[in-house]
């Protein structure tokens, strides 16, 4: 197989990253503010840690985007043996760190980790690996649809006991997206997003926190104005107040008092308010344009695991965006996923860069 001569990486790819990134940490300072008025969190804190994992992301990108992709596919299983070994830490009294009712990250000290955000990383380079590998006969029962069901069996077993939805419909759609890249069959694609549909169905029955959430969008009128609908019900609020150019940057007033997790999961609305509608539509074309870029080199990639490993990565970075933005518009039930590249969250964002630095190295090969 030619392997393809080494070149520069996408420019342009780098440029939307690194502009997604340095502004929305700016924005992330300004609605950090906002826990300014919150007497049990210390701000200084926070900052400290978003911006350590500001330069361990970045020194990521770079490095990652220097190291050749085929090396992910060699250590594959590997790397999603251990992070699904880490995922099971936090199942551990000492090390498993509960908040809201949700048992999602491993404490280390004075520093915290999302271990599911490795999860869709992992999930990704595995499924690339597995899918490029069977590719002449995924059309097969035995080595297409039943093998992604088993992978998406065991880690929807470990994000729910999590009680982490989001991340499980990240890796969800991230998988449906690669699995029919690969050539399934269409009627098996279908058949994963039907069983999708249905375990969220089941999910909304069995939990009722997730079955009021559905309620804010089909019916806000019925929805718990003093729970999930109250968190909507002012992020429109926000949003609205900011009209076409927003108040300005740092200016935003819901923060301080009306908005619940402005710098994690509220923060498109406190962007809408402070930039208006044309920052907000111009955050949302950036987004597009890394994924449009995105595919374009996974298109021109020299093999299918290149081509499989990017379309994962640069849907799991659209589908986390806008499953943020769709909940702040009540388009989405809210999922408490973080807005790529913005959000406070620390492993999310080292992630993210990580896996940008990788599709980077892919661009070095493609035929762009």
């Amino acid at each position: 197989m030619q392997v393809g001569r080494k070149k520069r990486m996408d420019t342009f790819f780098l440029l939307v990253v690194l502009t997604l990134t340095l502004g929305g940490f700016l924005m992330f300072l300004s609605a950090s503010t906002g826990l300014l008025t919150k007497e049990s969190i210390n701000f200084a804190r926070i900052i400290t840690t978003q911006s350590i994992a500001l330069v361990i992301g970045l020194f990521l990108l770079f490095l990652f985007s220097h190291i050749h992709y085929r090396l992910w596919r060699k250590y594959a299983f590997v790397i999603i043996f251990l992070i699904i070994f880490i995922n099971l830490l936090v199942f551990i009294p000492g090390l498993g760190f509960s908040h809201q009712g949700a048992t999602r990250w491993l404490s280390l000290g004075s520093f915290t980790i999302q271990p599911s955000a490795l999860l869709i990383f992992g999930f990704v380079i595995y499924c690339s690996t597995w899918l490029s590998g069977v590719t002449l006969k995924i059309q097969k029962f035995t080595f297409g649809l039943l093998p992604i069901l088993m992978i998406l069996g065991v880690i929807s077993i470990i994000l729910m006991a999590q009680r982490d939805t989001g991340s499980l419909v990240i890796i969800g759609l991230s998988g449906i997206a690669m699995f029919f890249i690969a050539g399934a069959r269409i009627r098996d694609v279908l058949v994963l997003i039907s069983l999708g549909f249905a375990g969220v169905a089941l999910l909304a029955f069995k939990r009722p926190y997730i079955y009021d959430r559905f309620m804010t969008i089909f019916n806000p009128s019925l929805a718990d104005t003093s729970g999930s609908f109250y968190q909507v019900n002012q992020s429109l609020i926000t949003i609205g107040s900011g009209e076409w150019f927003g108040r300005g940057y740092g200016q935003s007033v819901q923060k301080f008092r009306f908005l619940p997790e402005p710098s994690s999961d509220s923060i498109f609305a406190v962007i809408g308010e402070e930039l208006g509608f044309i920052g907000s539509f111009l955050l949302i074309a950036f987004f597009v344009a890394l994924v449009w870029r995105g595919l374009k080199i996974a298109m021109k990639a020299n093999d299918n695991f290149a081509r499989l490993l990017v379309v994962g990565l640069v849907i799991m970075i659209f589908v986390q965006a806008f499953i943020h933005i769709g909940g702040m518009l009540n388009a989405f039930p809210l999922s408490g996923t973080p807005l790529s590249f913005v959000s406070l969250g620390g492993t999310a964002l080292i992630v993210s860069l990580a896996s940008m630095g990788i599709v980077l190295n892919v661009s070095r090969y493609s035929n762009i």
